[in-house]
């Protein structure tokens, strides 16, 4: 089997609620999506989809994906798709760095392998251990009347589990972490994440603020010794977010005892390939996770949902449902939320069928 075309198409998604905003100022209320198809000469064709959070979120963004496919996209025509770790180390000879760029290729091979072998992804990485999980709805930054409102209202559609955006300052933090605490029952998990917003002092005054509260702090600061250093005055839990890019800086955050929960997110890490190392390696050293990405629509809720499934429960912390978020549906078979849980897609490869009708015309062509 061999790569005859690679296919680079750019979709637009609105957000159903209209906005999204996060610490700093940052607000988004569209995306623009990049979905990859890799067609091989034996008729089968795997998709995958990278879709950054808007531009300054991290180091990724929607129109450097096109520009890095023509980059790599040339070395891999002909070559075995199935050869996962062969493909992984082309495009590393290719291209240094960019990850978000190597993700969409490498997560259509394993759609492929899954296809040819006739079983989910989620087999091939390692097992499914679940047919559904629990997930979070993230609540936009807002008033502490708005977010409070909020978390009621997707209570009511089945969530349990709630990441706030927070990193403000530290006063109107506390209240809106308050108010929302008032909607949590017992069995709720709530994660006031930062994204990297606060400075130390900041972070403090929060943390000490919310003292013998029930509630995880996500990634405070923007360096691991700003984070140790507000790990060192609370008892809360400390997810790490933005800061783990790669095995190293897991290893790193590890060593120093930085980090309860770590979040993965599969773009970042490069694709499927280097995020099962990541989570095979947080399972032998005991370190809960979240899983999933940086944006995304069908496409990379059904990659999540493979890679959350073969992952061991006791080891999953929470992870999002997408492509509930937007406006655009590319898959009509694609997993969606019920009651708050994604079910596991039981169909080889990834287990959708993506409507190419609605991805337009190609913005690029490698054959």
């Amino acid at each position: 089997m061999k790569i005859t075309q690679i296919d680079v198409y750019q979709v637009d998604y609105k957000l159903l609620d209209q906005k999204y905003a996060w610490s700093r100022g940052h607000a988004v209320t569209s995306f623009v999506s990049t979905i990859v198809k890799i067609s091989t000469d034996e008729g089968l064709s795997g998709y995958a989809e990278v879709c950054p959070l808007g531009s300054a979120y991290m180091e990724a963004y929607a129109r450097g994906v096109p520009s890095g496919v023509e980059e790599i996209g040339p070395l891999l025509i002909g070559q075995d798709p199935r050869q996962i770790e062969v493909i992984d180390d082309l495009m590393d000879r290719a291209l240094s760095g960019h990850n978000y760029i190597k993700s969409p290729l490498d997560i259509a091979c394993w759609d492929i392998l899954g296809q040819v072998a006739g079983v989910p992804v989620c087999t091939l990485l390692g097992g499914c251990f679940v047919e559904s999980f629990p997930l979070y709805r993230a609540i936009s930054q807002g008033s502490s009347r708005e977010m409070a409102d909020d978390v009621a209202r997707f209570k009511e559609e089945g969530y349990r589990r709630f990441q706030l955006k927070v990193g403000d300052e530290p006063d109107k933090d506390v209240r809106r972490i308050k108010a929302v605490l008032k909607k949590i029952q017992q069995g709720d998990i709530l994660v006031a994440d930062a994204n990297t917003g606060w400075l130390m002092h900041k972070a403090l005054k929060v943390v000490n603020a919310l003292k013998g509260e029930d509630l995880y702090i996500e990634q405070p600061c923007a360096t691991i010794e700003e984070c140790l250093a507000v790990r060192e005055h609370t008892s809360l839990p400390i997810v790490l977010d933005e800061m783990i890019k790669g095995i190293g800086s897991l290893m790193n955050a590890y060593n120093q005892r930085a980090m309860d929960v770590v979040n993965l997110k599969i773009s970042r890490l490069g694709g499927l390939t280097r995020t099962k190392q990541m989570r095979d390696l947080c399972q032998s050293l005991g370190i809960a996770m979240t899983i999933e990405d940086s944006w995304g629509g069908d496409i990379t809720t059904a990659t999540i949902a493979h890679l959350v499934g073969s992952t061991k429960p006791e080891y999953y912390f929470t992870s999002t449902d997408f492509n509930s978020y937007n406006d655009l549906h590319l898959a009509e078979d694609a997993p969606l939320r019920k009651e708050g849980k994604l079910e596991v897609p039981s169909g080889p490869g990834l287990g959708i069928h993506v409507d190419e009708k609605k991805l337009g015309r190609p913005v690029l062509t490698l054959k």
